[in-house]
């Protein structure tokens, strides 16, 4: 992609978070990077947690909407992580712990383990996570906005 594009993507993603913020009536510093991995928009400031919302769910929905709005570079869109205040990395650090609850008990009960029903994004993290054990397998069961990930151990 030319990085010229790139740019314009990134004054874009910038451009929508600032209006997002001042829409809600929150005061937040808006910074943009451009990476290999795609564009990376960040939140920071005393209020974030209004552009978090309950379980992430409206920052999830900010991400949603950059992607769609701001990240066609070129006829191809680019990948859009939108996180406010570290969150993305608090929550994903507490989805692994979560996923290594489950895979303990799984093992050590003999049976699989429902998770708390949880955004596409986050599944992801666990699924990501436990990919590389032999001894569980996940799988996700259920509807959205029910949809629940499920660790199980493996039968041999």
């Amino acid at each position: 992609m030319a990085l010229n594009s790139e740019k314009q993507a990134a004054a874009r993603l910038r451009e929508l978070l600032e209006r997002i913020a001042s829409a809600a009536g929150v005061r937040a510093t808006v910074s943009v990077e451009v990476r290999e991995d795609g564009l990376h928009g960040y939140y920071a400031g005393d209020d974030v947690a209004v552009l978090i919302g309950h379980h992430g769910q409206t920052i999830d929905a900010i991400q949603h909407l950059a992607f769609r709005i701001v990240a066609r570079v070129e006829g191809e869109r680019m990948p859009v992580v939108v996180d406010a205040g570290g969150y993305r990395e608090r929550r994903a650090a507490t989805l692994r712990a979560t996923a290594d609850q489950a895979a303990q008990a799984a093992i050590s009960e003999g049976r699989a383990v429902e998770l708390e029903a949880m955004s596409a994004l986050e599944r992801k993290v666990i699924h990501e996570h436990l990919k590389g054990r032999g001894d569980v397998e996940t799988y996700s069961e259920g509807q959205e906005p029910a949809r629940r990930l499920v660790v199980a151990p493996v039968v041999a």
